[in-house]
């Protein structure tokens, strides 16, 4: 692959954990510090980083097997955690200030991480049969994962200063959303 290819191949399998880290770091209602982006984006590259290495190792025998049931896996995981922020974010306004985003909780922070990579076991699968450098893309999906995610979550922070509660509905709605588009791209194809 052509080093343009590798940074297509990673900024577009980074975009998910992109929009998932805004809408984390938007629902963030303690203080954003940037070691909370760095963790998060930490999280999200090893995640995006194994996923697509565990695809290739797995190779061709695997992939009808985890074509089957990875959209569903991707969209059950995204729906939870999206739900539980929405639904956090309800219960604060009732219950006093809580903490919505993944953000805050180490299983929900993989969860996500791994809700939003599940489609790159499919991409690492792919690899194989390209006979790809799979060290050097995994080490490019990662640093762009760690940026993109690590930033996200600082965007999404000032977004949710400004927006508050709605910003809070809105990002888990976002996971949500994504979870659906990841089905629907699986389901019509």
């Amino acid at each position: 692959m052509s080093p343009i290819s590798i940074v297509v191949l990673a900024v577009g399998m980074s975009i998910d954990s992109l929009l998932a880290s805004v809408g984390g770091g938007a629902s963030l209602r303690r203080q954003c510090r940037f070691c909370d982006a760095v963790l998060v984006g930490a999280v999200f590259a090893v995640v995006q980083m194994i996923t697509p290495l565990l695809g290739w190792v797995a190779g061709a025998a695997a992939s009808s097997y985890v074509a089957n049931f990875d959209h569903w896996l991707a969209f059950g995981l995204l729906t939870l955690v999206g739900g539980r922020m929405v639904l956090l974010a309800f219960r604060a306004e009732e219950e006093g200030a809580c903490d919505a985003s993944f953000i805050g909780t180490p299983v929900a922070l993989v969860l996500t991480a791994v809700g939003t990579s599940i489609d790159a076991m499919a991409v690492g699968v792919s690899l194989a049969f390209v006979k790809a450098n799979i060290i050097v893309i995994v080490a490019a999906i990662g640093v762009t994962t760690f940026l993109m995610s690590a930033g996200g979550v600082l965007m999404g922070r000032l977004i949710g200063n400004r927006f508050g509660r709605s910003a809070e509905v809105v990002g888990g709605l976002v996971l949500i959303g994504l979870g659906c588009l990841i089905l629907r791209e699986h389901l019509v194809a």
